[in-house]
């Protein structure tokens, strides 16, 4: 985009390199096995993009939601996967650390998590609290000295592999009395659960969290008590922005494995790319994925700028994902039978999209989101 920085334009080279030798290789392999590249994971912390929006002082890079989303393009267009982990430990982890936490945790935990030596996840959703975030009853009991932890979340990426998670607790009868504490699994502060089988995602770990009468420090509380509705809405708007990257970089992997397949793909004599009905498929999946660039990085670029507020973000998360996989699935149809086997990986993306119609806030979470501003402003 022309607004890109040198240095946002000298970060997307960097990430594109690293994508193709890192992730692209084997993201095949590790979908098919249900594992975890975190080889990659760990390289990441040396590329310097695991604190993208933290604190230099920590060893962050200071950077906003445009250079968030312009990794998470690059990495998602070789795979989704492991970018999806990566946007659990540095946006959903390390960045609610570096927004909310004291000075003294962030000393004790950003170095660490940013080095890639610890990895992080977050912890809000609950096996019976999805889309209603702000109704979790995972509860901190106030013991004095302490804090006494009871609850299972659910659909945690990262779970398995986590050394440290961000976690959303209750801690009043109100609705709306939610804080949040900073666990560590070597302190028996939780545990992960049962691993969980998905339809796509499949080389991004996602488990349970499981706090069982856990005691906790005092100085584990993020911010004050009750006060974290507050950061939740906030770090929701940023998520919502960089995990629509992964969709863009999704639609523009389909874009070009088609380009790629249509110009080498024979039928009748000739290839497909010389039929006016495949030349209107990619014209229209180029047209759709370039509106979506535009699109997300200008919602990104208001955003660093300040301009706040749920219904930015909420937009970028409705239209990304859902014409990412319209992209996908035309993808598939244009290479016919081979794109709905494994022979090529278009099956994968597509699969890999869908769930960013669910995380992060459903679609019909979005709408909600938009439809309100709408009724308030007028």
């Amino acid at each position: 985009m022309w607004y890109f920085s040198e240095e946002e334009k000298q970060l997307q080279k960097t990430c594109q390199d690293f994508a193709r030798k890192e992730l692209a290789p084997v993201a095949e392999k590790h979908d098919n096995e249900e594992s975890f590249n975190i080889e990659a994971f760990k390289k990441m912390g040396e590329l310097g993009v695991l604190g993208i929006t933290a604190d230099p002082e920590y060893g962050g890079a200071g950077m906003g939601a445009l250079a968030a989303t312009l990794v998470m393009e690059e990495f998602g267009k070789a795979c989704a996967s492991s970018t999806l982990s990566y946007l659990a430990h540095s946006i959903l982890c390390v960045n609610n650390i570096e927004s909310n936490a004291s000075k003294e945790q962030k000393e004790k935990y950003l170095p660490k998590l940013i080095t890639g030596e610890h990895i992080g996840c977050m912890g809000m959703s609950e096996p019976e609290y999805g889309s209603d975030a702000v109704g979790i009853q995972t509860k901190a009991e106030n013991k004095g000295d302490h804090y006494l932890i009871n609850g299972t979340k659910m659909w945690i990426t990262n779970a398995q592999y986590s050394d440290i998670a961000y976690v959303y607790t209750r801690t009043g009868s109100e609705r709306k009395n939610l804080s949040t504490f900073i666990l560590e699994k070597d302190a028996g502060h939780y545990r992960a659960g049962k691993p969980i089988h998905k339809m796509g995602m499949r080389a991004s770990p996602t488990g349970e969290l499981i706090m069982e009468n856990t005691k906790v420090p005092t100085s584990q509380l993020v911010g004050k008590e009750g006060d974290s509705i507050y950061h939740m809405m906030k770090n929701l708007d940023v998520e919502r922005i960089t995990i629509s990257g992964i969709s863009l970089g999704i639609a523009q992997a389909c874009v070009d494995q088609s380009i790629k397949y249509a110009n080498e793909r024979k039928q009748f004599g000739k290839t497909l790319v010389n039929y006016q009905l495949m030349q209107k498929m990619l014209a229209e999946m180029v047209t759709e994925t370039n509106m979506m660039r535009a699109f997300l990085y200008d919602m990104a670029k208001r955003y660093d700028m300040g301009e706040k507020g749920p219904t930015l973000a909420a937009q970028a998360k409705l239209a990304l994902p859902k014409m990412a996989t319209k992209i996908a699935l035309d993808a598939i149809q244009l290479h016919g039978g081979y794109g709905y086997s494994r022979e090529f990986p278009v099956e994968r993306m597509m699969r890999d999209n869908k769930l960013n119609e669910i995380g992060a806030g459903t679609n019909e979470v979005m709408i909600m989101i938009i439809a309100k501003s709408l009724v308030q402003n007028h």
